[in-house]
């Protein structure tokens, strides 16, 4: 059979939304009509796996804090938790655990894990009422670190509704259906008289979540009036269609809780697939753009210290924020097709999310800054100083507020299962870029195997293996369409197979390999990184190299402290600080932004580059040196950075070479560097 070759330019855009059959024969399920046909589809939990130095991240995670929070934090996530039956903890915090434990045990294959995940699911099944209510039901007094008194508050719900799909995906339990069945059933007689802000308004905000719960469940059984009941959750849900088009909210600080924006900025393109009106994608296309300009961070995220707080680079960034906005960035690729949200996601994946939890997996910062010098306990002008007794940015485990102690648990296995799509041309895609593998039904129902090997991010080549898992299917060859993501920050790729170069693809785009394969056919992608700068806050600058945000190398000196025995029921036993020797006080010396290879040095140490866990100061296997001066007027402030110079400053000190290293792999840093006249 000739071979074929495909390449699509243009960021995919979305199918139309008219057609008759959803259902691809032995393959997977696109969206049933009349929802918006979906250009990908998610695939089952346990279908990826993780290989490579993304293994060894949930191995860590598994050997840390997610696989024993029981043990680590017994008060709320204990026998005594509400989800558990007990008369404790009832609200979000439990929940969130299993969100991120489900799928870690599923793609690790867990025994232990499972286990523990069990009863969980099995106490929320048999909580089932006649009507369809589930869950605690009953208030209590307040009690010291719980949340026990708003047994019937809506949002807290939605989170086990996306513990359900999860399980379900894992499982195929057809308890789920009937269980979710009867819930929608209860909420669509129900929120005409008590709608999703009658207890709290946290439901409003993020009822998304519940959303996309139900058209989950309307591909599977077809219900109808699971469609009356979205229209009545997006009537209910927070107006974030006029908040991002009409009003000037992103531009303000503390117009909104920042966990809210992360989880409720996809409500409007969750929606579209019912009401397919461009005005929805374009809403959030704006509050994307606008979000960057007035509130935006290198990494990937933006100043929210629980409201939204521009764009100093020494404003806190929430940990709670990242795996949230992460989750929403997965859920709006797969609807759109969009490329940009891949871009995104793999920016705060690669960026924000390693250097705010410990390599151990079990501690973390509430809030990270863009510009971090010192770790230390105290001021550092967030909204939230008054409240958490200044402990914000160290390293523990309740340390600043326990939400994300307990939410951040979600964060690479649900990367993870979003590494990896089926297409409604019964092909397979992959969106983003990690080691893994995966096995699919592709091309007419044939089972295909496609291992990723790479050191992405730390090297610009990958290359992927298919293989036929069945012996019949190994002397054969299987048609089907390949897709590759080609990312915005890339010029061109080259794509070769078996050592022949095929094509070439610009930035941006998907190219599909549409061919005979045969086992143990390889495919290389090679995406050429180039140093590049971007502006910020102060007209300074952010160095970066593919998906990579760089900052300054600094020494770590990490030192263990206790909270006095009155504190230890807040924040835990202990937490750590982390100071340095080295100054930090650099501006970038001006050039040419057309010239950036004539003024940044790229090196990479080969050995670093393999290494299983590439995460921190000493493993970091990429570094680039530019030359630059120490500016003695900028001085701390509050024990942070304090406010920037404004780009371009000068400086009578003498010109240095500084050394720049992954943002993910640091924990202090300058990510926004003022320019420096010469």
């Amino acid at each position: 059979m000739k071979k074929k070759l495909l390449l699509i330019i243009g960021a995919v855009t979305l199918y139309s939304h008219v057609w008759a059959l959803h259902v691809f024969p032995e393959c997977y399920s696109d969206n049933r009509y009349p929802l918006v046909r979906k250009p990908y589809m998610e695939l089952p939990l346990g279908s990826i796996k993780a290989k490579g130095w993304l293994l060894e991240m949930l191995q860590r995670q598994r050997n840390g804090a997610s696989s024993q929070m029981d043990v680590l934090y017994p008060e709320v996530m204990g026998t005594r938790n509400g989800w558990l039956g007990g008369d404790g903890d009832q609200w979000e915090r439990g929940p969130y655990w299993i969100d991120g434990l489900l799928p870690l045990a599923y793609i690790l294959d867990d025994k232990e894990m499972k286990e523990k995940i069990q009863p969980w699911i099995e106490w929320s099944l048999a909580s089932q009422r006649e009507d369809g209510f589930f869950g605690p039901a009953k208030d209590y007094s307040p009690e010291f670190g719980l949340q026990r008194d708003n047994s019937s508050d809506w949002w807290p719900r939605m989170v086990v509704l996306k513990i359900m799909q999860q399980y379900y995906s894992a499982t195929g339990d057809e308890r789920v259906v009937d269980f979710m069945t009867k819930y929608f059933r209860y909420q669509l007689a129900t929120l005409p008289a008590t709608p999703l802000g009658k207890w709290t308004f946290w439901a409003e905000f993020r009822t998304c979540d519940n959303l996309q719960a139900v058209y989950w469940l309307y591909n599977i059984t077809g219900d109808s009036f699971l469609l009356d009941l979205g229209k009545l959750l997006h009537q209910q849900s927070y107006n974030f269609v006029d908040m991002f088009l009409n009003r000037n909210d992103l531009s303000r600080k503390n117009s909104i809780h920042c966990v809210n924006l992360a989880q409720g900025i996809k409500e409007p393109v969750i929606y579209y697939q019912q009401d397919p009106d461009k005005k929805y994608l374009a809403a959030v296309k704006k509050a994307f753009a606008d979000l960057r300009h007035y509130n935006g961070q290198p990494q990937g995220m933006y100043g929210g210290d629980e409201g939204l707080h521009g764009n100093v680079p020494t404003q806190g960034s929430e940990l709670c924020s990242a795996v949230e906005m992460m989750f929403s960035l997965e859920k709006m690729m797969e609807i759109t097709g969009d490329l940009t949200f891949a871009d995104h996601l793999e920016k705060i994946a690669f960026n924000a999310l390693p250097t705010q939890i410990t390599d151990d997996f079990m501690h973390k910062q509430y809030f990270q800054q863009a510009n971090q010098v010192k770790i230390t306990r105290g001021v550092h002008n967030f909204y939230e100083d008054a409240f958490h007794d200044g402990t914000d940015i160290i390293f523990g485990s309740l340390t600043g507020y326990p939400c994300c102690f307990s939410n951040m648990h979600q964060g690479w296995p649900k990367f993870t299962q979003s590494l990896w799509f089926a297409t409604p041309d019964q092909g397979i895609a992959a969106l983003a870029y990690s080691p893994s593998e995966v096995t699919v039904k592709a091309g007419g129902g044939n089972r295909i195997k496609i291992v990723e090997d790479t050191f992405y991010p730390m090297d610009d080549k990958i290359q992927f293996t298919v293989s036929f898992p069945d012996k019949a299917d190994k002397k054969k060859s299987i048609e089907f369409p390949f897709h590759l993501r080609i990312p915005g920050w890339c010029e061109e790729a080259v794509i070769s197979v078996n050592g022949v170069r095929q094509m070439t693809a610009k930035g941006n785009t998907v190219a599909v390999l549409k061919r005979a394969w045969r086992n143990e056919d390889r495919v290389l992608l090679h995406l050429p990184m180039k140093v590049t700068t971007s502006n910020w806050f102060e007209n300074s600058v952010a160095v970066e190299r593919g998906p990579l945000v760089y900052g300054l190398k600094m020494r770590e000196d990490w030192q263990k402290k206790e909270f006095p025995e009155a504190e230890v029921p807040r924040f835990g036993k202990y937490y750590y600080e982390v100071t340095s020797p080295d100054k930090w006080n650099y501006g970038i010396l001006t050039f040419d932004r057309n010239k950036t290879d004539e003024h940044f040095s790229v090196s990479i140490d080969p050995e670093k580059q393999k290494s299983k866990y590439p995460w921190n100061v000493e493993n970091a296997p990429v570094r680039i040196k530019v030359k630059a001066k120490e500016l003695p007027y900028w001085k701390l402030y509050n024990e942070m950075a304090g406010p920037i110079p404004f780009s371009t400053c000068r400086s009578n000190c003498p010109v240095e070479e500084i050394t720049l290293i992954p943002y993910g792999c640091t924990t202090l840093r300058i990510s926004e560097f003022p320019l420096v006249h010469w």
